[in-house]
């Protein structure tokens, strides 16, 4: 978890985006979102950005102009190689260029959320840690929940804005955010509760 230690005080922590979590265009949105309200620092690399592309292509879609928007948002996200690491376990080396762009950059973190291809036992002895776009929003949001919250909201509006209709419990389905759609719940309910009446007791309310 993020509050055990991964997030800096500053909340600026730096954390590579994985591929699987910019293709997704509701997820994407609501991590670029929160991001430019200055939670956290995002990275990725041109390999990154590529595998982004081609996952694209396969499924009939061309992904070149929402690329080059969010580097043109972020034009400090982009990461140059680093060396390669000899001795990293992971179940697909070819995963490893995950890793050293979030080591060549002094990341914290890889949102990702092919959890099972950045076990904990090969990234805790380079000081990173992996954990899937859903938890790492909603520790964003249990933070700064009025950041986040307008950062659905804007996703929401350019849903509608491109014809979709649906619900935040679509959109957070869509996008696979469960923890993320209860943690506002939780807020929404809170916000909506009735404060009792000063030194009345629930019977006196009523």
């Amino acid at each position: 978890r993020l509050s055990q230690g991964a997030v800096l005080p500053a909340g600026r922590m730096k954390a590579v985006l994985d591929a699987c979590v910019l293709f997704p265009t509701v997820l994407r949105e609501i991590l670029a979102d929160t991001a430019a309200a200055g939670l956290f620092q995002p990275l990725w690399s041109r390999r990154i950005l590529d595998e982004w592309r081609h996952a694209a292509t396969r499924q009939g879609v061309e992904a070149g102009v929402e690329i080059a928007l969010l580097e043109s948002r972020f034009p400090q996200a982009l990461v140059e190689p680093g060396q390669e690491i000899f001795g990293l376990d992971l179940p697909d080396p070819a995963d490893r260029h995950v890793v050293e762009c979030a080591l060549a950059a002094g990341a914290q973190a890889i949102v990702t959320a092919n959890l099972r291809d950045f076990p904990r036992r090969a990234l805790a002895p380079v000081g990173l840690r992996a954990i899937h776009p859903d938890e790492f929003l909603r520790d964003l949001c249990l933070r700064a929940p009025e950041t986040v919250l307008a950062a659905v909201q804007a996703t929401e509006a350019r849903a509608r804005a491109a014809g979709g209709d649906m619900t935040r419990k679509e959109l957070m389905r869509r996008a696979r955010l469960p923890r993320l759609a209860k943690a506002m719940a939780r807020l929404d309910a809170t916000e909506t509760a009735p404060f009792p009446l000063h030194g009345a007791t629930p019977r006196e309310q009523d």
